[in-house]
């Protein structure tokens, strides 16, 4: 079984920054793809980027292109994502999510396991 800790979260005024962590544990966690998936308020859960296994291929949401950088430290079984230029849009709560393999998918359904997901919130 593999378990995601998500931390980092919290408040933070628009064009700031922030980085949210995700630990991995349970499995060989350079076996799993990775990715970040946002949800707000009465909203769907939403792609927001994804890391091969070996970190060799990344894919972004457009929303978030040149402003979020995904990370992963295989050696700590850690994957980041680097949030920069925050706008009020990107309010929402933050997920990450494994599944087995090296192919990165976009949508929530191709992802086995989640993250409990964190709170950000941009304010003006």
């Amino acid at each position: 079984q593999v378990q995601l800790v998500e931390s980092g979260g919290g408040l933070v005024q628009a064009g700031g920054s922030l980085r949210l962590s995700c630990a991995v544990s349970g499995r060989t966690f350079s076996n799993y793809a990775m990715a970040w998936f946002l949800q707000a308020p009465g909203k769907e859960r939403e792609f927001v980027a994804a890391s091969s296994w070996n970190s060799a291929n990344t894919l972004y949401a457009d929303s978030v292109k040149g402003r979020f950088i995904i990370a992963r430290d295989d050696a700590k079984h850690t994957m980041y994502l680097q949030m920069n230029s925050l706008k009020l849009e990107d309010t929402a709560v933050y997920y990450c999510a494994a599944r087995a393999g090296q192919r990165i998918g976009v949508g929530p359904n191709e992802y086995e396991y989640w993250g409990q997901g964190n709170q950000v919130t941009v304010s003006s």
